[in-house]
This record gives C-alpha cells, sequence and structure tokens, in this order.
C-alpha cells in the first residue's frame, strides 16, 4: 500500500516538475519575443511567442503579443485572429477588453469599418472609461459615414453617367436619321436634276414637231390658196351691166 501511494507522489513530482520545466520554457520564450519587439524586430518577436504556443498554446500572454507582432508586419487579417481568441479566453475584463480594442485596430487597417466599430463596442463594455478606445471609436464610425457618403456620390455619379449616356445615343440616333432623311433628299434633288433634262428635251422635241406641223399646214394652205385662186381666174362672172 505504501509502495502505491509512494509511486502516485513520484508520479505527481515528476509531472509538477515537467509542468513547471513547460512553463518556464514558455516564460523565456515570451521574455524573448518581448525583447525583440522592443528592437523592432518584429518577425522574430512572432517566432518566438510561436515556440511560447508550443509550450502553451493557450497561453494568453503569448497568443495576445503575437498578435502585436502580426499587427506591427502589417499582417492585420492574422492579427485579428489572434486578438479574437484573446478576447473570448480573458481571464479578466481589463484583458477582454484590450483584446477587443486591438481588434478593432486590426480590422481598422483591414478596412473592415463596421467589424472594428463592433469590436471598440465590446471593450467599452468591458472598459468604459478606456479614451482611446472612443477616441478610436470615433474616428472608425466616422470613417464608415465618409465611406457610404462616397458610395451614394458615385451611386448617383453612375445614374448620372448612364443618363448622360442615353441621351448621348439618343441625340445619335437622332442624328442619324437626320442624316439619312438629307440623304434621302439629296438622292431625290440628284434624281429630280437627272430627270430635267430628259423633260426639257422632250418638250423641244415636241416644239420642233409642232412647228413642222405648222409649216406643214400652212404649205398645203398656200397650195390650196393658189389653187382657188387659179379657179377664179378661170370663172366667168356675170356682170349686170
Amino acid at each position: 500500500m505504501k509502495t502505491t501511494i509512494y509511486y502516485i507522489m513520484f508520479c505527481l513530482l515528476i509531472l509538477a516538475g515537467s509542468m513547471n520545466s513547460y512553463s518556464q520554457s514558455e516564460k523565456k520564450h515570451i521574455r524573448e519575443g518581448n525583447k525583440h519587439f522592443e528592437k523592432s524586430e518584429f518577425d522574430n518577436s512572432e517566432i518566438s511567442y510561436r515556440k511560447a504556443l508550443d509550450e502553451e498554446s493557450s497561453s494568453f500572454k503569448a497568443l495576445f503579443n503575437l498578435g502585436d507582432a502580426l499587427y506591427k508586419q502589417e499582417k492585420f487579417e492574422d492579427a485579428a485572429g489572434e486578438f479574437n481568441t484573446t478576447s473570448q479566453t480573458g481571464n479578466d475584463r481589463i484583458g477582454r477588453a484590450s483584446s477587443f480594442h486591438n481588434l478593432g485596430n486590426s480590422y481598422l487597417k483591414a478596412n473592415k469599418l463596421e467589424e472594428s466599430i463592433q469590436a471598440y463596442k465590446n471593450a467599452l463594455r468591458n472598459n468604459p472609461d478606456d479614451l482611446e478606445t472612443k477616441y478610436n471609436l470615433a474616428y472608425a464610425q466616422d470613417l464608415l459615414k465618409q465611406q457610404q457618403q462616397q458610395e451614394e456620390d458615385k451611386g448617383e455619379d453612375n445614374s448620372e453617367e448612364n443618363e448622360q449616356e442615353q441621351q448621348e445615343n439618343k441625340d445619335q440616333e437622332q442624328n442619324q436619321e437626320d442624316q439619312q432623311k438629307d440623304q434621302q433628299n439629296t438622292d431625290q434633288e440628284q434624281e429630280e436634276q437627272q430627270q430635267q433634262p430628259q423633260q426639257q428635251q422632250m418638250s423641244k422635241e415636241d416644239a420642233e414637231r409642232l412647228l413642222e406641223a405648222l409649216a406643214v399646214d400652212e404649205k398645203e394652205l398656200q397650195e390650196k390658196l393658189k389653187k382657188a385662186e387659179a379657179r377664179k381666174k378661170k370663172v366667168v362672172v356675170k356682170k349686170n351691166w
């Protein structure tokens, strides 16, 4: 019985020592990461924080600091993932508020304004007196209003452009119709001009034929008159003396 108890105590001591070793290793990597971070060696600090997480995957400090290192490297989406985790796993309100604050900053840099506003609001729910979060919230809300206004203005501009384009299309169609009408009128005028000489020529020919006919009639008339004069000479007129 005593042997069993000693064995269990021995195992617990080994486990405690192992856990203490893991804890010391985790803290060591976090300290190394902090030194790199202070020197602006953010890529090296990221490596150290990830080593700490290999020792303790749920380490709040390692996760939070890793988020900061990613943020400094402008890996905003990845940073948001780390801060989202710490905002849910933090043991105190200040830690959760800080996580939500940095989550809002990451979303803001990623141009996810609505998400950043919600994160800042969650930060203030945990720490209502945080002035920096209040300022960032107001800034994000202002940016969102500007963005929405720009989208509205762009929509109106597109509408005006569409109307202008439609009017230009109508004007172009009208111009085409006018050009077609002008061409038709021009073709008709040319056709009439081509027909006029023919009509004039026909009229001249008719006039010549008419003159020839008149000349024939005049000749026949003259001949008839000559014949009549000749008959007068042959006829004896009785006179009443």
